[in-house]
């Protein structure tokens, strides 16, 4: 696995390797089986694939989850040459924003207002100006995202398709633990006991029969819940085991 650690060696490999087909999986790091899926997906598609990591720091909209985001670096970087992963891009934050966010992405109709953009104000800012800089840079054929986070996946589509952008996104499955919860970087912070309550979660919101009887049964079993609804053939919801927040999303029969 290649490394590279500024723009400038970055845009060298880009042009020594244009003729190739690549795979794009942008990730914040502290990675799981379900990045590597996305990983997985991108080796069968292409020829080449390239890993991000960058913990972006614009799509935080509290401080203290940025600062307590789990930094596992040099384990991610064994996992990335056991998948066998062609190029890992590590740039800093002066790199991708040169001028300190200034120049941000805005959606502004219902879908970047609603459910997570009601709730985390000024999130999608953040991940859609990062999302559209590594993009426009790595220029890949394909870019792999996960189901769990719908309402960004459907972000990205319409911001891909709108900018006229030539890379094509690439919905994956959501990647889920043997009890059922969607995998996720912020699970590590959830305590023994707080990980058995979180497994309810994907149970109550697959089984409830609507929206209130989910919101009922979520709140019974001790979760704070944000938001429970019905969009895009989908139940979405959003709670919180003690300081930690979850979400999760369910194709409706």
């Amino acid at each position: 696995m290649n490394i590279v650690t500024n723009l400038a060696e970055w845009r060298k490999v880009r042009k020594a390797i244009q003729l190739k087909s690549i795979g794009f999986v942008h990730t914040m790091g502290h990675l799981h089986a379900g990045h590597l899926s996305l990983c997985e997906r991108s080796q069968r598609e292409n020829e080449i694939t390239t890993v991000a990591i960058f913990i972006n720091s614009t799509q935080f909209n509290q401080s203290e989850d940025f600062t307590n985001y789990p930094r596992t670096l040099e384990k991610d970087k064994t996992l990335l040459k056991t998948q066998k992963v062609d190029y890992l891009l590590l740039l800093d934050k002066q790199t991708i924003y040169p001028d300190n966010y200034q120049i941000q992405v805005t959606e502004t109709s219902e879908l970047s207002q609603i459910l997570e953009g009601k709730f985390r104000p000024g999130h999608f800012i953040g991940m859609l100006t990062v999302v559209l800089k590594f993009l426009n840079f790595v220029k890949p054929s394909r870019s792999y995202y996960g189901e769990k986070d719908y309402q960004q996946l459907l972000l990205i589509k319409k911001m891909a398709q709108t900018l006229f952008l030539e890379t094509e996104i690439v919905a994956c499955p959501t990647v889920r633990a043997e009890d059922g919860l969607a995998l996720s970087s912020r699970n590590s912070r959830l305590t023994v006991e707080q990980r058995k309550k979180a497994a309810l979660f994907p149970k109550i919101l697959q089984q409830a029969v609507s929206v209130e009887v989910t919101t009922m049964e979520l709140e019974a079993n001790g979760f704070t819940v944000d938001y429970v609804a019905d969009r895009w053939s989908r139940r979405l919801a959003a709670v919180w085991v003690y300081n930690i927040r979850l979400i999760d999303n369910i194709l409706k029969a």
